[in-house]
């Protein structure tokens, strides 16, 4: 019901711009387009689940191509999609339809799969969860990946980029974590090191969440220039993939920003969640129960975000 009532309450289809290729080269793929624009809604559709106006919708919206508001409270105005498979990567789970991203992102996952193609034993890479067509909170999963920034990157190596869609769907990334998450296992190879590597060098990526262990073994192995290890952080489950997340692009001004890694390597912030993890600190007795999360309504998300929608 979320799409009639939709059309029939926004009604603001924008005209089409005849041509438009969202899912091949990506140098100025939506220039022509219109910006993304605040549009009138009801105070019913204002207050709608933003993951339920979001998540059922089928394609990216027909306007200039930019990330409105933060990773986890915005939405994404003319994403385009990483195509299925490539040269050097195969996107996985279709049927979530959540391979597509800012064209900034999707230029960085095909650089990023030339180069683990080179790899040994690496065809290129298995990409998981991009974003949705027009970004926005997703019906399950994430909170993040809301603006066409983030990427989820397989840990299990391709060996071959034919997998059939029923492929995609049913075959599994694997593990790196051992002692649970307090180390890798005997699948992490200098591969993964040197793609994480590579990926947290590129000056679009702003960080990279993968689990404690990871970090660690890469932070005791690097024995060279080891600046690029600040954009590596340790964060919660991240063992089966690894996460990348872009800097909002250059005169993106609707896009919110984090706050900035902090100086110096990492590696001892590292060792302190891993630390907690073989020796958990007992339970603070006197801390106050956590908050339920409500979903986020579209009145929460970034005035331009009714425009996406509104969209065709």
């Amino acid at each position: 019901m979320i799409r009639p009532i939709l059309t029939a309450t926004l009604a603001l289809a924008l005209a089409a711009c005849g041509g438009s290729n969202r899912s091949a080269n990506l140098d100025a793929a939506t220039s022509g387009m219109p910006p993304a624009t605040a549009q009138p809604v009801s105070a019913v559709i204002s207050s709608k689940s933003a993951k339920q106006l979001f998540g059922y919708e089928a394609t990216a919206s027909e306007q200039r191509s930019e990330p409105l508001g933060f990773y986890s409270k915005g939405c994404a105005a003319g994403n385009v999609q990483l195509p299925e498979t490539g040269p050097t990567w195969q996107a996985m789970r279709l049927s979530r339809n959540r391979n597509w991203a800012q064209p900034i992102t999707v230029d960085f996952i095909q650089d990023l799969s030339r180069f683990a193609a080179q790899q040994p034993g690496w065809a290129g890479l298995y990409v998981g969860d991009l974003s949705q067509p027009k970004g926005g909170p997703m019906l399950t999963g994430h909170a993040s990946h809301q603006i066409g920034l983030d990427a989820d990157i397989w840990m299990l190596p391709p060996q071959r980029l034919n997998l059939s869609t029923a492929e995609r769907e049913s075959i599994s990334s694997i593990s790196m974590r051992r002692t649970r998450g307090a180390y890798v296992n005997s699948s992490w190879t200098q591969q993964h090191h040197e793609i994480l590597k590579r990926a947290a060098s590129d000056p679009r990526v702003e960080r990279i969440f993968v689990f404690p262990g990871a970090k660690v073994q890469m932070c005791d192995d690097e024995t060279g220039d080891r600046a690029y290890l600040r954009k590596i952080r340790p964060w919660y489950g991240h063992h089966y993939h690894f996460h990348v997340r872009l800097s909002c692009p250059e005169g993106a001004t609707n896009c919110v920003a984090q706050d900035p890694v902090p100086p110096g390597d990492g590696c001892a912030d590292a060792r302190a969640w891993q630390n907690n993890i073989l020796n958990p600190p007992p339970p603070d007795p006197n801390a106050p129960a956590p908050t339920p999360k409500r979903d986020l309504t579209l009145a929460d998300l970034p005035a331009q975000c009714s425009g996406v929608l509104a969209s065709r």
